[in-house]
């Protein structure tokens, strides 16, 4: 599913992507989707760059799962006490 992204992007800019898009005979869209991959790779090649190790690391944590569950059922079971009196 395709989400829309605000961005203030420089006129300059807006009309390279409208002179490629019209050269190619491709639209705008295609053409920033395909520069932002390419980017993406080339920055991964050069930094060996991980994107996905930064942005989904938040599974790695000092407790267990079990840990964490026990620490909701706990405070899950103190709110229900304190509403039954």
């Amino acid at each position: 599913m395709d989400e829309i992204m605000p961005a203030r992007v420089d006129e300059m800019v807006i009309r390279r992507i409208g002179m490629l898009a019209q050269k190619l005979g491709t639209p705008k869209k295609k053409i920033l989707e395909n520069a932002v991959r390419r980017y993406a790779e080339k920055v991964a090649s050069e930094e060996e760059f991980d994107l996905p190790d930064p942005t989904l690391g938040a599974w790695r944590r000092k407790e267990s799962a079990a840990d964490v569950v026990e620490d909701i059922r706990t405070v899950m079971r103190k709110s229900q006490e304190s509403y039954k009196r």
